[in-house]
């Protein structure tokens, strides 16, 4: 039990000074990617046989039983443009993994090691055109490790929900066209559901891409006399830096002691929500349920029906 906490205490800490520890691994070119491990449940040996599922993307190489639930089991070499996983006749690894509430199976070639790295150490891709590549970093052979978009490439492999409702609010009267809202994401498709969320509320809103594009625009209006946004809704993992340093940089500067801020992350564990409140944010929101997300911003920036 001890060694338990011990770990978690440990991964709290990380999480506070701007660090993220990643689970790397290799797929079919054999080059290096990483995983946060506050995403990973857990790393199995790939089932030789895996029921296929109808009318499915290609990458989604069936279902497979895990703790009792069916969960997809998609190929992450082939969702990103490489060459399938042989797991018929190859030995191969299932990392199961949670994302915005729900539980995934990535089948990957091989797992590595864990590698903990700074968050100003984990760069943006320059003059690559991938989409489903985030970030970059090295580990200590100085080998490039991937960090891949999976937000993108679950969004082309599941799908998105392109109907979005927009949420029973009584938004004929709620105010939501006096709300300026800052959204903070490194993941176009993460952006593009919230701008479109907001869109549809009605909501005036910014869009960056890092934390620093964030403080540069917040003192900006500072400087300019300019009238600052009303709320900021960051993601957590960002290269250079992460959405609790962010909070806790924007808590510093007590111009901003009225800005709302809500860091809103695909990593869903519940010590989030006590992580976030460290840093000086208002709330944290897992991924993405625009009713609870829209009825957050509507709590918190006191918008009354």
């Amino acid at each position: 039990m001890s060694s338990a906490i011990d770990e978690a205490v440990q991964r709290t800490r990380l999480s506070m000074s701007n660090q993220m520890e990643m689970l790397i691994f290799r797929l079919t070119d054999k080059q290096l990617y990483g995983i946060n491990v506050f995403k990973i449940i857990e790393i199995i040996e790939c089932p030789k046989r895996i029921d296929r599922a109808p009318n499915s993307h290609p990458a989604i190489r069936g279902v497979i039983d895990f703790r009792g639930k069916a969960i997809a089991a998609i190929d992450l070499s082939q969702a990103v443009g490489l060459s399938s996983k042989n797991f018929n006749d190859e030995l191969a690894y299932v990392i199961i993994c949670e994302y915005n509430r729900q539980l995934t199976a990535f089948i990957i070639d091989s797992p590595e090691t864990l590698l903990t790295r700074s968050w100003g150490d984990i760069h943006k891709p320059k003059g690559i055109n991938a989409k489903s590549l985030v970030a970059i970093a090295y580990n200590d052979d100085n080998e490039a490790v991937m960090l891949l978009d999976i937000e993108t490439i679950l969004a082309e492999v599941v799908g998105l929900d392109e109907g979005m409702e927009v949420p029973s609010l009584g938004r004929g009267n709620l105010e939501w066209s006096s709300l300026h809202i800052l959204l903070v994401d490194d993941s176009r498709t993460a952006l593009l559901m919230l701008q479109s969320l907001l869109d549809k509320l009605g909501c005036r809103h910014n869009s960056l891409q890092s934390a620093d594009q964030a403080l540069d625009f917040l003192n900006d209006c500072l400087q300019k006399n300019l009238p600052l946004v009303d709320m900021v809704i960051s993601d957590i993992e960002m290269p250079g830096m992460d959405g609790f340093t962010l909070a806790r940089t924007i808590r510093e500067n007590p111009a901003f002691h009225d800005l709302k801020i809500m860091l809103h992350s695909s990593m869903s564990n519940p010590t989030n929500q006590i992580k976030a409140k460290q840093a000086g944010a208002n709330d944290f929101v897992a991924k993405f349920d625009p009713v609870f997300l829209s009825e957050r911003i509507a709590a918190l920036c006191g918008l009354t029906a």
